[in-house]
């Protein structure tokens, strides 16, 4: 799963840059969303990118999220509205029509969406996560899997938090209690599992269980 790489979390007119981070931090793990995405292609796998944002009616937007919106001076803006460009994915990360987009209103991936319906569709029980903020929306999506009894990889080297210590903790925090939230493994290790996989799958997509 590729979360959250929209413009609002990675360009430097989003939503992240107007609350003072550097949203290039985020970007620089772009290319190992790719090198990730590419390789389950490869290996059969199902590529799921989430899109994070309100109704464009504002309909679904509580009187607390408006409160929030204003306190972090984002009253009257366009951020994280859909139909807006901050919405969108980032035309630096690669979206085939084979993908699937999740568009999702709370920070996990899972609450007043389909995900679970679709991952159940394909049959899939392994998750491999990736994307923006480590510490809010993937780690939010990590535990909601893992309470859905979803097997799951964090990759770390393909999330990003604008705060250091915050992503140091957040990977920390998945291996704790003998990997209470799934394992941790780097983009390299990944690919290299699953080019061993395609290698020795045929076809891959006549799998009795995905990932």
């Amino acid at each position: 799963m590729a979360i959250d790489l929209q413009h609002d979390f990675v360009s430097a007119q989003g939503y992240f840059a107007k609350l003072g981070y550097d949203p290039d931090i985020l970007r620089a793990v772009i290319p190992n969303v790719n090198r990730l995405s590419k390789a389950m292609r490869r290996a059969g796998g199902l590529i799921v990118h989430t899109r994070q944002g309100y109704r464009a009616d504002k309909a679904d937007m509580t009187p607390y999220e408006v409160w929030r919106r204003e306190r972090n001076g984002l009253a009257g803006t366009q951020v994280m509205l859909r139909g807006q460009p901050g919405f969108e994915i980032d035309s630096g990360v690669n979206v085939e029509p084979t993908d699937v987009l999740i568009d999702k209103t709370a920070n996990g991936s899972f609450t007043h969406t389909d995900l679970e319906h679709v991952l159940g569709a394909h049959g899939i029980t392994h998750l491999i996560l990736a994307g923006v903020t480590t510490e809010v929306c993937v780690h939010t999506t990590l535990r909601e899997a893992c309470d859905r009894n979803y097997q799951c990889l964090t990759v770390s080297d393909a999330c990003a938090s604008g705060d250091a210590d915050m992503h140091k903790a957040a990977i920390r925090m998945v291996t704790v209690e003998n990997g209470i939230f799934g394992v941790v493994a780097t983009t390299d290790a990944v690919v290299a599992g699953f080019d061993n996989l395609a290698k020795n799958c045929d076809p891959c997509q006549d799998r009795t269980e995905k990932t």
